[in-house]
């Protein structure tokens, strides 16, 4: 049986960057990513367990569990990070980033009225 050659990750990802849904994907896991680090880190930094800042913002220690091991397949809501972010003395600011790179376009965006 012939080995099989195991290629690195890198240009697995490399070649993967022109499959836009594969980047999309890849972001929306890289943003959760982030958010369970800087939620872990705040929290830690208080000296809280899951289950205090659960209380704290009114939900489960299983929300926060997930949300730090950014295995939901959700994104958090911004309603659950600004709550999040009140309670650990933070205020939720949200950017866009310009990156060079752009998404094909999947249908022209509706018109609306301004008004």
């Amino acid at each position: 049986m012939a080995k099989r050659r195991h290629r690195p990750f890198s240009e697995f990802l490399k070649q993967r960057q022109t499959d836009s849904e594969f980047r999309i994907i890849f972001e929306a896991e890289r943003v959760k990513l982030r958010i369970a680090r800087l939620v872990k880190t705040a929290r830690t930094q208080h000296g809280w367990t899951q289950a205090q800042l659960a209380r704290r913002i009114g939900t489960t220690q299983s929300v926060i569990a997930r949300l730090e091991s950014a295995s939901d397949e959700r994104e958090p809501s911004l309603q659950l990070l600004g709550r999040l972010a009140a309670a650990l003395g933070f205020r939720l600011a949200l950017n866009f980033e310009k990156t060079g790179k752009h998404l094909p376009k999947r249908h022209a965006p509706a018109a609306t009225d301004p008004r």
